[in-house]
């Protein structure tokens, strides 16, 4: 049976969102892991970064994003600390420990590479059509806020 809002791109996109989700939890269980936390890792993987960098690469505010490092701290995968010229940065990165659990992630979420292939599109293609609706929806968000 077919729902009316099979019809809305937004739903269709919810949706695979919310499985992609789905499926990365299950994965991530092994290493009690959280999403978000996955994705501080693979980003810290390619080097250090202020808590605002990576903020601003995931996505996330501070209200997120501290918590979410203070428990990574907590289980020794993390680093961080303030910086010399000013306090009020704060620079974050992987451990030995943080490296290990990314290999070992990294390698676990390869199993869920096929389900985005398997749609039978070009994934470089797919990624491209995601970042432009992505900017569009910012870009009327930010108008909508300024008619407000």
């Amino acid at each position: 049976m077919t729902s009316t809002l099979d019809d809305f791109v937004c739903f269709a996109m919810y949706t695979a969102s919310h499985a992609t989700t789905q499926a990365y939890r299950e994965v991530l269980k092994p290493w009690s892991l959280t999403y978000p936390q996955y994705l501080a890792i693979v980003v810290l993987a390619t080097g250090e970064r202020t808590v605002s960098t990576l903020g601003d690469e995931l996505g996330l505010d501070s209200g997120t994003l501290s918590p979410l490092l203070r428990r990574l701290e907590g289980r020794g995968l993390v680093s961080r600390r303030r910086g010399e010229a000013d306090e009020r940065v704060v620079h974050v990165r992987l451990t030995e420990a943080g490296r290990a659990v990314h290999a070992e992630v990294t390698e676990a979420a390869g199993c869920l590479v096929p389900a985005f292939l398997g749609s039978g599109g070009d994934l470089a293609e797919l990624l491209r059509q995601l970042a432009a609706i992505t900017a569009n929806m910012r870009e009327l968000a930010a108008a909508q806020r300024a008619v407000a």
